[in-house]
């Protein structure tokens, strides 16, 4: 008797579900807000910290978790998956009905400032959305990023032989990931400890697409030095009111290592030109 009544009811009604789950996500995600904001990178530059300076403002709204990824990892997903990770437009209206001011809705994943499709994938969707770049000494950057890699088990070389294997552990990442024939490239998210300094050609993708008035580039060692002024420079750049930081303690910090870093010397060679250019981009010298 349970098999006919599953088989008369249930699972029609099952699949009524499951057929109707494009439209209803289609439907809920249309009434979620898009971001007005995107910290875009990079990684081991402070991104954690800054966005939760800026989730102490009441009018700033983001993502209940830390990083969505959609325009990296998960853009095969689509749009309306990568909606219903923010508020209710109803939420974000209520919250500009209480403050009586506007309010700006952002997201932070610190990949999308190397994925090498992010830049086009987010123009195309969200066009006049404001970017922020966090960018950090590359020699200091590249060996913090090291050492999370050995501290989360995914890097058992050392780090002179992990940058000696970077440019055959990346090999043909890029191609794969513009052209779609991967999702992802783990070597490329987790290897990447040289590359991932190269800014001037990370700047360079977002600029040939977005007006220079639209992304904030900041340096990381300001931002650790003193938080307020950048959070001052963060909120101008979006148009939101001054806010006083409550705790200004660094989020998501490893300890640093002490004493002077492996391969440094040969980093800094390898990285000069680069930030020569990147200086010549920014019209700024960011002391590296």
């Amino acid at each position: 008797m349970a098999s006919e009544r599953d088989h008369a009811g249930l699972r029609p009604l099952r699949w009524m579900r499951q057929s109707a789950q494009p439209a209803y996500d289609w439907f809920r995600g249309r009434q979620r807000a898009l971001p007005d904001f995107i910290i875009i990178g990079a990684m081991k530059a402070g991104t954690t910290s800054l966005s939760s300076y800026l989730r102490e403002h009441p009018q700033v709204m983001g993502t209940p978790q830390k990083e969505v990824h959609y325009f990296d990892n998960h853009y095969a997903r689509g749009p309306f998956w990568y909606r219903r990770h923010f508020p209710m437009l109803e939420a974000v209206a209520r919250r500009e009905r209480q403050l009586g001011k506007r309010v700006a809705v952002g997201e932070v994943s610190p990949y999308y400032s190397f994925h090498p499709a992010a830049a086009e994938r987010i123009h195309g969707l969200l066009p006049g959305v404001r970017l922020i770049a966090l960018l950090r000494d590359p020699v200091a950057r590249a060996y913090s990023h090291y050492r999370q890699m050995v501290r989360q088990g995914k890097e058992p070389l050392s780090f002179a032989d992990a940058l000696a294997a970077e440019e055959r552990r990346l090999e043909g990442a890029e191609l794969a990931l513009t052209s779609g024939r991967r999702a992802r490239v783990e070597a490329h998210r987790l290897h990447s400890y040289r590359s991932r300094g190269l800014y001037f050609e990370q700047l360079r993708r977002y600029l040939d697409l977005f007006p220079a008035d639209a992304i904030l580039t900041m340096k990381s060692e300001d931002m650790f030095r003193d938080p307020q002024a950048s959070v001052d420079r963060t909120l101008a750049f979006l148009g939101l009111d001054p806010w006083r930081l409550r705790n200004k303690e660094g989020r998501n910090r490893a300890p640093e290592a002490a004493g002077i870093i492996p391969c440094e010397a040969g980093l800094r060679a390898f990285f000069e030109p680069h930030n020569r250019r990147l200086y010549d981009l920014l019209g700024r010298d960011m002391e590296w």
